[in-house]
């Protein structure tokens, strides 16, 4: 009952950050960890859990995608689903050990970049309003490289993706959400599908992780309104910071 209590408890929590300001699987993997489960599992099965909520964060700004754009939504979707597989390929290739080793690096990485992605990014825009989307090359090696990413960890993923769509040159934060959006939900619907043909995915946990998200997601944007993101943001800092270090401590 303990252990259900966690992951309800914690999939709440992280449905709720991640309707507020994000970061929602510095949560998932450690409660998963926590109740035994091996970490590449683990991964797979808060990716797993987490996936309803980036299909209806497309979902809400699909209008933000109209019209055209560079790169075309057909070239996203392939970038998408082809770097999703390819870090989920990766993800599976990976043993439990070494993983233990690189997830405490991966968490610090993400922690950072949640940290100072944002300002980054609001910093990119003021500076050129007038820039010019990159060469197509430039923009699919960027994209692909994300969704990568995604597919092994998932971690600061939206920051990440907002930071490289800023670098890109493109300036409508509404619909650089909308391509971020769509591009989550993309690379993790593939890379959930290949966690689950390999049975990588523990289902009970990720269905009913999945529940507590949706209730936390509910509840958070409820509260979004009233709570500074600031501070949402900071205490996700020091959350995955605090992970980071429990991490670390157990792998070397």
């Amino acid at each position: 009952m303990l252990d259900w209590a966690l992951l309800g408890g914690g999939a709440a929590l992280a449905g709720a950050l991640n309707a507020v300001a994000g970061g929602g699987s510095f949560l998932t993997l450690p409660a998963l960890a926590m109740v035994g489960v091996p970490l590449v599992s683990a991964n797979a099965t808060g990716t797993a859990a987490l996936l309803p909520g980036y299909l209806a964060g497309a979902w809400a700004l699909r209008k933000e995608l109209s019209g055209p754009m560079s790169p075309s939504l057909l070239r996203l979707g392939v970038l998408s689903v082809l770097g999703g597989a390819a870090g989920a390929a990766l993800l599976l290739s990976t043993s439990n050990h070494a993983f233990a080793r690189i997830v405490p690096w991966l968490l610090l990485a993400a922690t950072l970049l949640f940290a100072i992605g944002p300002g980054l990014v609001r910093r990119r825009l003021a500076a050129d309003n007038n820039h010019k989307p990159r060469g197509r090359w430039i923009a699919d090696l960027g994209i692909a490289a994300v969704a990568v990413y995604g597919g092994y960890f998932n971690g600061g993923l939206g920051i990440l993706l907002l930071a490289v769509l800023g670098a890109l040159g493109h300036t409508d934060m509404g619909r650089m959400n909308g391509i971020k959006n769509f591009v989550s939900a993309i690379l993790t619907l593939i890379a959930v599908a290949i966690y689950a043909a390999s049975g990588a995915i523990v289902w009970t946990h990720a269905l009913w992780m999945a529940l507590g998200a949706t209730v936390g997601g509910y509840a958070g944007g409820m509260l979004a309104r009233r709570l500074k993101p600031e501070v949402v943001r900071g205490f996700v800092v020091l959350t995955g910071l605090a992970m980071t270090a429990a991490f670390l401590l157990k792998a070397y």
